[in-house]
């Protein structure tokens, strides 16, 4: 459901887009895994000169994602606090360097030292160590008592009630995946506590339109190109290796971006 490569064909009565031209596309429709791929010509955004082909097929998908959370659902500034659950993961390393660059304090949860390490490398002015740490208590802390302004949780089961606890007044719960299975459900009396918000997002939904699409591809391949965001590309398998990906993915043997080279 993501990819980059270089137009063969166009269809007839085209405008805008050329035999040559490198685009990129994330989401629908399905079928990236293949050496050529016909795609419907509003989905394709236009790579710029300024970023490497491979970064920007480990980036499109997620940057939009981050795009999303911090430009569109909680626009973040200067002076904001935020938390974000899994910050070594491939969004939440974004998320960090691109609310960090907005002036925000960044706060990370991680599960070990290693990850620790890259999360501060990407912009976490603090970072817990959920093993070995209540991360309610610590964000209490790390904030004077009061909260953050945002959680952005792609977690789900395992932290959702964390991270209302962690929450500000009239802070927003963004729950924006469920690695840890589906959070419980969540009563109005748990929001109306502290007159939070709560919302479930999906990236397609803020991508919907090709003005949209082309404002978030936009701004990411902008940042990636003036150094906001970078992405760890430390896999590379041939197109024909699909298989072999998927299983060391499985085995947790890769860590970063993973991309696919037909």
């Amino acid at each position: 459901m993501e990819a980059v490569g270089v137009v063969t064909a166009v269809g007839p009565g085209l405008t805008g887009r050329k035999v040559g031209d490198v685009v990129a596309y994330a989401g629908k429709p399905m079928g990236s895994y293949a050496e050529e791929q016909i795609i419907p010509a509003d989905v394709a955004v236009p790579v710029p000169p300024s970023v490497n082909h491979k970064t920007a097929a480990a980036i499109m998908l997620k940057g939009m994602t981050v795009h999303m959370l911090v430009r569109r659902i909680f626009k973040v500034e200067t002076g904001h606090t935020v938390l974000v659950h899994a910050a070594a993961g491939g969004v939440g390393s974004l998320l960090c360097q691109w609310a960090n660059a907005l002036g925000a304090t960044v706060i990370g949860t991680v599960s070990n030292e290693e990850k620790a390490s890259h999360a501060h490398f990407d912009g976490c002015h603090h970072v817990i160590i959920y093993t070995k740490e209540d991360v309610a208590t610590r964000v209490k802390e790390i904030t004077g008592g009061k909260g953050v302004n945002v959680v952005y949780d792609s977690v789900g089961k395992d932290t959702y009630k964390a991270s209302l606890e962690c929450l500000a007044s009239r802070g927003f719960l963004v729950s924006f995946g469920q690695s840890s299975g589906s959070p419980d459900p969540i009563s109005m009396g748990d929001l109306a506590a502290k007159s939070l918000f709560l919302t479930r997002p999906s990236v397609m939904h803020y991508t919907g339109t090709r003005d949209e699409l082309l404002e978030a591809a936009g701004e990411v391949f902008a940042n990636v190109a003036n150094g906001v965001l970078h992405t760890r590309v430390k896999h590379t398998y041939p197109l024909s290796e699909a298989a072999r990906a998927h299983a060391d993915l499985e085995a947790r043997k890769t860590s970063g971006s993973v991309l696919l080279i037909p």
